[in-house]
């Protein structure tokens, strides 16, 4: 398959059929630092789910990894940002299922919706991406990294998508949904400097940037053929 087939991008986030894919809320990363606004948390991080799923009208919503920030104790603002995300998955009928990503220390003590290590969706598994997976999968989507990449001097978010990199499967890896995520830069990144297993060859990722404000999709050739005009 094309790695980008049966796909959408929406926000910072894709459609896979009537699935929609989110990664890396990272919800309390504010509160667990010295950062005294709750970076990405509360109204503005709900308001923005709540219009993807009032757009898309998935029937399930799956969190890929690291819905948490990681922390010794669960501040209150955490579980009110989580009680509004599933509002919003509610308010359409949806289902939210998370695949545990490495910061989700605590993910047990405030989630008691359906958890799966890796989510299936026909030939596609769903997974955070920071460790090998256990299912066989024609095409991978995965978070873990936070990708962005830097055109004519502004930085953005982007998707990035290999064909045939990860064991001759295809690989999706999506940016946090958190708009307060720095995120990596991948214009000069080779594989050894990306933290996910599933980047073995970061030349054959094509980045992909969606224009929020002007509802555009941007492809852009793999990063092999295109670093150099960066």
């Amino acid at each position: 398959m094309s790695a980008l087939s049966g796909i959408s991008l929406r926000d910072l986030a894709i459609t896979l059929g009537d699935v929609l894919v989110v990664a890396d809320l990272h919800v309390g990363r504010g509160a667990a630092s010295d950062v005294e606004l709750p970076v990405g948390d509360g109204d503005q991080m709900v308001e923005r789910f709540a219009d993807l799923c009032a757009d898309c009208a998935p029937s399930e919503v799956v969190i890929a990894g690291d819905l948490l920030h990681s922390f010794q104790t669960i501040p209150g603002p955490v579980r009110d940002t989580l009680g509004g995300l599933k509002q919003a998955a509610r308010d359409v009928g949806a289902r939210i299922v998370v695949t545990p990503g490495n910061h989700d220390t605590m993910l047990d003590t405030v989630w008691s919706g359906p958890t799966e290590t890796e989510y299936r969706h026909g030939e596609t598994v769903v997974c955070h991406g920071h460790v090998e997976p256990e299912s066989d999968a024609e095409r991978y989507v995965i978070g873990h990294d936070h990708p962005t990449i830097e055109i004519e001097g502004q930085r953005r978010p982007c998707v990035l998508a290999g064909e045939g990199v990860y064991d001759g499967a295809d690989v999706i890896m999506l940016p946090s949904f958190n708009d307060f995520v720095r995120g990596v830069c991948v214009n000069d990144m080779r594989a050894g400097e990306f933290m996910s297993p599933f980047v073995t060859d970061a030349d054959a990722f094509a980045p992909i940037v969606r224009d929020r404000d002007a509802g555009e999709t941007l492809e852009f050739p793999p990063l092999g053929a295109f670093r150099h005009r960066l």
